[in-house]
């Protein structure tokens, strides 16, 4: 595992929930693994693996994904993109030794090799992200190639490098003054307010991809051919047995809410177990944001709390539409 991170003073940037976000931050994203995926029968293995449909992802684009089990139950949310000689994808770090495990399950019969890269891995982002960025990874697209690795643009002004150490310390000296080193705390936050799914180990084979909202962040494709799992996918959109989704909650709390929390939702006067917490981020005023699994058929004005606590939070608007176009 490297140890390239220390080398660095990444810290925990002071943020209020009404602060403006630093215009340039290079983040230190060591809370994920980066998995490589090399070999003739890649795109055909993957392909068979993966909800996403990898034949006709563009070179240019990367894709989320879902990797399910026999069930259809998710082991790991990823993002995939063109690598090197061949692809990679990431995710949070705690799941990513069980789901290599399961992976690489039947690559024996096949012509690919995965490996837990060791390459560093720095998210860019702020209003001059894109400038900073595009300068110095020429070429079109979403998917860049550098000097040693990659450059995948998540959103605007949001870019994950996946890149040899000895250029992540010449793109920060570039940088220098003019970004701010931060933990991975920031990037856990903006991918709150994207609401972009993380599973980490203790969610594990819990949710289906439609759970996470994977259909509508295109992360599924319901044309491919089979793969692990896909029986169950397609019966949740063409037969409606999927009975929830995650939406963003914010309110106060004491600590962030972590992956594998609970909250409780109204009902009435009553109060039932509501959900499960993907991912969460804490400001320093105490306001929290939670991407939480909840019923897809709740009240607009359901609340929800934290058990054993009386404060209330409140759904939020989501930055992608849930609604089924068919």
């Amino acid at each position: 595992m490297t140890h390239w991170y220390s080398t660095h003073n990444f810290s925990r940037l002071p943020l209020s929930s009404d602060s403006a976000l630093p215009a340039l931050s290079v983040i230190a994203l060591d809370n994920l693994a980066l998995i490589t995926a090399v070999g003739a029968d890649t795109i055909s293995y993957l392909q068979g693996q993966l909800t996403c449909d990898l034949i006709s992802l563009d070179k240019t684009q990367s894709t989320l994904a879902a990797h399910c089990d026999g069930k259809g139950k998710v082991w790991s949310a990823i993002r995939l993109f063109r690598h090197n000689d061949g692809f990679a994808y990431v995710q949070p770090k705690t799941v990513a030794e069980k789901q290599l495990t399961e992976i690489k399950k039947y690559a024996v019969f096949s012509k690919v090799t995965f490996d837990l890269s060791e390459q560093v891995l720095i998210g860019v982002a702020g209003e001059k992200a894109d400038i900073a960025v595009q300068s110095r990874f020429t070429g079109d697209g979403n998917v860049r190639a550098t000097q040693t690795g990659t450059a995948v643009k998540i959103e605007d002004n949001r870019w994950l490098l996946a890149i040899d150490a000895t250029e992540a310390d010449t793109l920060i000296h570039e940088i220098g003054d003019r970004g701010v080193l931060s933990d991975s705390s920031l990037w856990d936050l903006l991918e709150l307010r994207a609401a972009i799914p993380a599973i980490e180990l203790v969610n594990t084979n819990e949710f289906i991809p439609q759970a996470l909202n994977l259909q509508a962040l295109d992360g599924i494709s319901f044309k491919k051919g089979c793969y692990t799992g896909q029986e169950t996918v397609a019966r949740a959109k063409y037969r409606g047995i999927n009975k929830r989704a995650a939406y963003l909650l914010e309110g106060d709390a004491s600590d962030a809410p972590k992956a594998g929390d609970v909250f409780d939702r109204s009902v009435g006067e009553n109060w039932r177990t509501g959900g499960t917490v993907l991912s969460g981020y804490r400001f320093d005023d105490g306001k929290a944001l939670a991407m939480v699994v909840l019923p897809n058929n709740l009240d607009e004005d359901s609340m929800f709390r934290l058990p054993d606590t009386d404060i209330l939070w409140q759904k939020v608007a989501m930055p992608y539409s849930l609604e089924d176009d068919a």
